[in-house]
């Protein structure tokens, strides 16, 4: 098995409504690593042989951390491919950034969500949690964007899927968003809010109809690939009911990271 970095990115300084997101990595380390877990992928991948740990970027939630997470993600995927732990959406801007200044080509992007994340300024802020996809698709970043589990259409979002050629699915459009996963080097990014509120219930903003576990974790596994890295974000840990939604990052974590290095080994 080929190592896989790990990285944490824990900030909320985009985030609307609630904050609590930048909390979420020393979680979900924390649930991976519990007692009360194990450290085995459901392909029989072990954690402690496949993830490096490489910590959490420095951030100090000012205007500064875009740039450092940008320098971060460079550094973790010259290395190889990784997984990063957010903080909000937001992150996954600076993070498509990191993979462009690590010398890659623009992924696919298979992104799992209540929400498109397509604002083209959410609040007066262009850096949102609810703009990422916008300012990704904007700089080329990506080669194409797959959404699966969006249940929350405006006018402005379905114009900004238009405008970026975004093939967007909701959970009722589920088989068919499986249908139509892209090939290539693909990167995918969960946001915890694109599962029911059922499965996911510490996330900051709870959207009742979503995804299953195994909904996504057949996401995860069955994406053409290869699958070169990939983000969990918008953990709240103060929304969370007994570590139920950090154990499912976790778990999630394990299987995203399992195919990655599956991928990458061959």
């Amino acid at each position: 098995m080929s190592r896989v970095g790990l990285l944490g990115l824990p900030t909320d300084r985009h985030s609307s409504f609630l904050r609590g997101a930048a909390a979420a990595p020393a979680v979900i380390r924390a649930a991976l690593h519990s007692a009360h877990s194990h450290l085995t992928a459901t392909n029989g991948a072990q954690m402690d042989a496949v993830l490096a740990d490489l910590g959490d970027a420095p951030l100090c939630e000012d205007e500064g951390d875009f740039d450092r997470m940008v320098a971060a993600v460079a550094g973790a995927f010259r290395a190889g491919p990784a997984v990063v732990l957010g903080g909000d959406h937001a992150v996954t801007y600076p993070v498509l950034a990191g993979i462009a200044a690590a010398g890659l080509a623009p992924p696919q992007i298979v992104h799992i969500d209540a929400h498109s994340d397509l604002y083209d300024d959410f609040e007066g802020d262009p850096l949102s949690h609810a703009s990422p996809f916008a300012r990704i698709m904007e700089r080329g970043l990506a080669a194409g964007l797959t959404q699966l589990g969006i249940r929350t259409p405006n006018a402005h979002l379905l114009a900004q899927a238009k405008r970026f050629g975004v093939r967007v699915f909701s959970p009722e459009t589920y088989a068919a968003g499986m249908a139509s996963l892209p090939t290539g080097p693909t990167y995918i990014s969960i946001d915890l809010d694109g599962l029911d509120p059922a499965y996911a219930p510490g996330v900051s903003h709870h959207e009742p109809g979503g995804l299953t576990t195994r909904e996504v974790l057949r996401v995860i596994w069955e994406t053409p690939g290869p699958v070169i890295g990939g983000d969990i974000v918008e953990l709240n840990p103060g929304r969370d009911v007994n570590g139920m939604t950090a154990t499912l990052a976790a778990k999630l974590l394990k299987e995203l990271a399992a195919r990655i290095s599956a991928d990458s080994f061959s």
